[in-house]
């Protein structure tokens, strides 16, 4: 967003106008949306000095994570890459069993496996089996999944051109504007090859109304527990230098805001701003839900196998990245099933699992991911990313 386009918004200039208001505005990066340190690696993906391995890595860094975590650790040989778990960068009681931390590592490696391709590699990915349990008080890096590669044919495919472009757009979507037909078919089979892993696709709109009910009333459930609240505000990146310093979370910019509405957030403190999230997200969630013509979601056989959720992990960064590459855009909305991990650790009765189970209407499969897909209002920000060096051991 430029200065002038900025300026426009009247009530900002009331903001901009109070005592020292344009110096806070530039400290809290007003007009640097998508600068710095943190978004190098999205423009510099390609660029790298050294070419081998480590530009998979490159590519794996700017996969989906669980607000953003980022928690993947790399063991990088010219023969073969390591992925790890780092579950030190984990959201606490919103995921108490690291499924969805998996299914954040089963993005980089998406993202890993096209950039293999593209480098000449012909990649072999191995990973490891393995019950998820709870977290770990002093949790140890966890290797997941090998990728021994060697030397073959390149071939970009236009997943992989889309790496750099693939953001979570949490932005109203156009209701009224369906998606392709021929995309919802390629969606579809995109799970073709595997035995573990089913994607469910509503189109519907009393079906993807049942899903919108079940998922806003566990996104308020949720987010009113105090130890979710408590595990999940570090990643909250409210203070520019905090994004540029950290280089993770979720900011302000990717909040699919307004321009002008974005910028007034920046304006504000972190607890005006709390209270002004928590009062939109009442009412707002199931407006954005409701506004995709398209909810998706990826069941497997056990929601607590560590290979299935990498496996289904693998399966939505595919998706997105077709989804963008079409100029679509796409988020995830995943709190029923944070809803049942939460019920099932406090021993409570488990109720959303039976709501997504009548959804589904096969008791052979699990939901382990919810997310929506259609033509989005405002484009999507890109979220802070760290460098290749604090990723490789």
């Amino acid at each position: 967003m430029d200065r002038r386009t900025f300026l426009k918004g009247g009530g900002v200039v009331l903001v901009l106008a109070a005592g020292g208001g344009v110096w806070r505005a530039y400290d809290q990066g007003v007009f640097s949306v998508g600068e710095g340190p943190a978004y190098e690696p999205w423009r510099n993906w390609r660029r790298g000095r050294e070419r081998g391995p480590l530009m998979l890595v490159r590519a794996a860094i700017l996969a989906a994570s669980p607000h953003n975590t980022q928690p993947w650790l790399f063991k990088v040989s010219d023969s073969r890459i390591e992925l790890y778990l780092d579950a030190r960068r984990n959201v606490g009681a919103l995921d108490p069993y690291l499924r969805e931390a998996h299914i954040g590592l089963g993005c980089a490696l998406e993202n890993l496996m096209l950039a293999a391709a593209a480098e000449g590699y012909t990649a072999s990915a191995t990973i490891s089996a393995g019950k998820l349990e709870p977290l770990a008080a002093e949790p140890k890096p966890q290797l997941v999944a090998r990728v021994d590669l060697a030397v073959g044919e390149r071939s970009a495919t236009e997943l992989y051109e889309a790496i750099s472009q693939r953001h979570t757009n949490r932005s109203l979507y156009d209701p009224k504007r369906p998606l392709p037909a021929d995309f919802v078919q390629t969606l579809l089979g995109l799970t073709k090859d595997e035995t573990d892993v089913r994607l469910l696709l509503f189109t519907d709109e009393a079906e993807r109304g049942k899903i919108v009910a079940i998922s806003s009333a566990a996104n308020a459930e949720i987010y009113s527990d105090p130890q979710v609240i408590h595990d999940t505000e570090p990643w909250i990146r409210s203070k520019w230098k905090s994004v540029q310093k950290f280089r993770d979370g979720l900011t302000i910019d990717s909040f699919g805001l307004p321009p002008v509405t974005t910028a007034a957030a920046k304006m504000m403190t972190a607890g005006m701003l709390r209270r002004v999230v928590a009062a939109a997200a009442k009412d707002g969630y199931s407006k954005l839900m409701s506004s995709a013509p398209l909810i998706g979601m990826i069941a497997v056989r056990d929601r607590y196998d560590g290979e299935q959720n990498l496996r289904a992990g693998r399966i939505w960064q595919r998706g997105h990245l077709l989804a963008t590459s079409r100029g679509i855009a796409g988020r995830p909305c995943n709190e029923a099933v944070e809803m049942v991990d939460h019920e099932r650790a406090l021993g409570r009765e488990p109720k959303r699992m039976g709501l997504l189970a009548e959804i589904i209407g096969d008791a052979a499969w699990q939901p382990t991911f919810v997310f929506y897909m259609g033509y989005s209002t405002l484009a999507a920000r890109a979220s802070p990313r760290r460098n290749v060096r604090e990723v490789v051991i």
